[in-house]
């Protein structure tokens, strides 16, 4: 069994409105909701949020929550999450769990209804 590993986020500003939060380490519940608190700090000035998950360890199902909080909150603000670099293992998660879609997939389009007949 591997050992935990702390969370550490490197935030890098592209333009005005335009962010990038490296994610290093595990998004678990000792620590995603760091990651949360930070995000909704940055958020009000953003039109676009790159999470790079390059460097992600281990994410149990409240990382995952976290991430569809993150959504909820990108989404709110009018910004665009991007969630970029995914690992094999947040992949399978997103898949099983169904919320691969919701969590990368174009914000206008997941959110449009479909016209009636």
């Amino acid at each position: 069994m591997s050992h935990p590993r702390p969370l550490t986020t490197t935030w890098t500003t592209l333009d005005r409105h335009t962010a990038r939060v490296a994610v290093d380490g595990d998004l678990d519940y000792d620590t995603a909701d760091r990651l949360l608190r930070e995000v909704v700090d940055r958020l009000p000035q953003l039109r676009d949020l790159h999470v790079d998950l390059s460097a992600l360890g281990f994410c149990d199902s409240y990382g995952l929550s976290v991430l569809l909080m993150v959504r909820r909150h990108v989404d709110a603000s009018s910004a665009v999450l991007h969630l970029d670099n995914r690992p094999t293992s947040l992949e399978r998660l997103l898949t099983v769990t169904n919320t691969l879609q919701h969590l990368t997939g174009d914000r206008v389009v997941a959110h449009q209804q479909t016209p009636e007949p």
